[in-house]
């Protein structure tokens, strides 16, 4: 139920950050949960193997570098969905990366914080 409702809340996220980024498109709800269950996917197959190939330089930015992981599966994503789902550059996925990790950390916070409690 968790991973379902994390699928929604980026799906949700990708709709209003369309909405503020020219560089960013999403054509529909649809395919905005459809690119989430994708990014979900990719997030579990592939970005473990990139974030041991670049554990080095990960260390040296003090783990910085793993916003710019989080825009090479957004741009992963991207190439997978087609015209459905459609960043203009890597500069656009990486703040959209950045954004949605600060994002998702706030709403995890505040909606399965209450949940360990009870």
């Amino acid at each position: 139920m968790r991973w379902l409702l994390g699928i929604l809340i980026n799906a949700l996220l990708f709709v209003a950050m369309a909405g503020y980024f020219e560089g960013f498109e999403v054509s529909s709800f649809g395919s905005a949960v459809v690119a989430s269950f994708i990014l979900s996917i990719l997030n579990v197959l592939v970005r473990p193997i990139l974030i041991i190939l670049t554990f080095p330089i990960t260390i040296i930015t003090l783990g910085i570098f793993l916003f710019v992981i989080n825009a090479i599966t957004l741009m992963m994503t991207d190439r997978l969905m087609g015209d459905a789902f459609n960043f203009e550059g890597f500069g656009t996925a990486f703040l959209v990366a950045i954004i949605m990790s600060i994002a998702n950390l706030i709403i995890q916070k505040a909606v399965f914080s209450n949940n360990r409690e009870e």
